[in-house]
């Protein structure tokens, strides 16, 4: 009930009242408003009065019940309000993490690339082993030769664990490896260009030029792919 709808109740009563009290009167009996007695005259004006103090007491009463009611509909505005606020602010909170997550691993990924490239390199790059020099003039013997072999073996393998143990880092973030098998997916696939595929599908992935990563559902780098005409 509003507080409007309480004051009219408080005003309806009190006027009940005040005709309640007409009526006791008008139902007398004519001698009725001589005084029998010296009491008489007194319990008119009393139950007046007491009538006049109900019907401020039932005005006071509404007009209380409906400031409870506005303010209890105020606290409760103001809860809904502050619940509200607490939920945007927790998602925002996790946007920002989120966001922060999504720019360091973008500033990783090309580190990655490159450990990728060196270990391709290494694995495609014979190992060039160098036989002993020829003689130094003057007739002295030249340094014994290197085992650029086993050197180039220790770099690999330093660059392997590298390579793994960012792997691992990222990993520990979410980070995951779109897979690139299959059809040609837009909403993970970059695809730079298109060739024959030599009997492949039309329209699947032929080869992966650069690997794809993502966050849960949030693409970080499309995988870049070549797709079969």
């Amino acid at each position: 009930m509003t507080r409007a709808r309480r004051r009219d109740a408080a005003a309806e009563a009190a006027a009940q009242a005040e005709a309640g009290l007409a009526q006791e009167r008008a139902e007398k009996p004519a001698g009725a408003g001589q005084p029998a007695s010296s009491e008489a005259p007194a319990s008119a004006p009393a139950e007046g009065e007491r009538a006049r103090g109900e019907a401020e007491l039932a005005a006071r009463l509404a007009e209380a019940e409906a400031k409870r009611d506005e303010y209890l509909a105020d606290l409760q505005r103001l809860a809904a309000e502050f619940d509200n606020y607490r939920k945007r602010a927790v998602r925002d909170q996790e946007r920002l993490v989120a966001h922060a997550h999504e720019r360091l691993v973008r500033e990783l990924l090309p580190i990655l690339d490159d450990l990728e490239r060196a270990l391709e390199a290494a694995s495609a790059t014979p190992a060039r082993e160098r036989g002993p020099a020829e003689g130094a003039e003057g007739g002295r013997e030249a340094p014994p030769a290197v085992d650029e072999h086993a050197r180039l073996e220790k770099l690999v393998e330093g660059v392997r664990l590298v390579e793994q143990k960012l792997r691992q880092v990222l990993a520990r973030e979410g980070v995951v490896e779109i897979g690139a098998e299959g059809r040609f997916d837009p909403h993970v696939h970059e695809a730079l260009l298109s060739r024959p595929g030599n009997g492949a599908e039309p329209g699947s992935v032929l080869e992966v030029v650069q690997r794809g990563y993502r966050i849960g559902d949030r693409v970080v780098r499309p995988a870049r792919v070549i797709v079969a005409e």
